[in-house]
């Protein structure tokens, strides 16, 4: 499974990549606006610190034609290989038609039901990406709607990937890697807890005093005898 960030503040992108094995960044208008900036300036430095890793970028046009030459702009500004993210509409499926058919890669979003899903796959999206804890939140449930478009996908031999969004914990990115669910983007509060364990630190505190009662406080194995 495709772990990719959900942000577009450089500083937190360089700390994710830091410490996590990450293949690109997502992002869209709203997540944008929070960085306070021009948007392809801020796009541009996450392109050029991810380099060769997936970066997803989305469209504001609410119509097919101006969703069309938006994703032609992307693709200038930061490069060929670009995801350009179309939510999935009426004149969304139009544009995805219309970008997949040119070569372009395309994530469909603002997945919230299986068909969406579908109709996005079968237009020519690479990516379709279902909001997990949105979909919770209008009363069904996120993480079954995505296994249930991932299992859609296979019967059907789509090449398409599902590409989870929306996340407010971890247990719901474990429960879609344990399915096989291409790629999740996710958050760096969230992806934090996919790390986070208080009984990990608490055995490592014991394997530490225990050690330096051995060799003597502050002690390791690089300045042991």
């Amino acid at each position: 499974m495709k772990l990719i960030i959900d942000n577009a503040n450089i500083d937190e992108i360089r700390s994710m990549y830091e410490f996590f094995p990450m293949d690109g960044v997502t992002c869209n208008p709203t997540i944008l606006a929070k960085e306070k900036r021009p948007p392809y300036e801020v796009l541009k430095e996450i392109r050029d610190f991810i380099e060769e890793g997936e970066l997803h970028v989305q469209v504001v046009s609410d119509l097919a034609d101006n969703m069309v030459e938006e994703a032609y702009k992307i693709r200038k500004e930061l490069g060929d290989d670009t995801f350009i993210k179309i939510p999935t509409t009426k004149e969304g499926l139009k544009a995805i038609r219309i970008l997949a058919a040119a070569g372009i890669r395309v994530t469909a979003t603002a997945i919230y039901t299986q068909m969406q899903a579908f109709l996005a796959a079968k237009a020519g999206a690479l990516y379709v990406a279902p909001y997990i804890n949105r979909i919770d939140n209008l009363g069904s449930d996120g993480v079954r709607t995505a296994k249930e478009i991932h299992d859609m996908f296979r019967n059907y031999k789509f090449k398409t990937e599902v590409l989870a969004a929306s996340f407010k914990n971890s247990r719901q990115v474990i429960s879609l890697c344990e399915y096989g669910i291409g790629a999740t983007t996710i958050s760096p509060d969230v992806l934090d807890l996919l790390i986070k364990n208080d009984s990990v630190t608490a055995a490592l505190n014991v394997f530490r005093k225990d050690f330096e009662k051995l060799c003597g406080k502050g002690k390791t194995m690089l300045d042991c005898e």
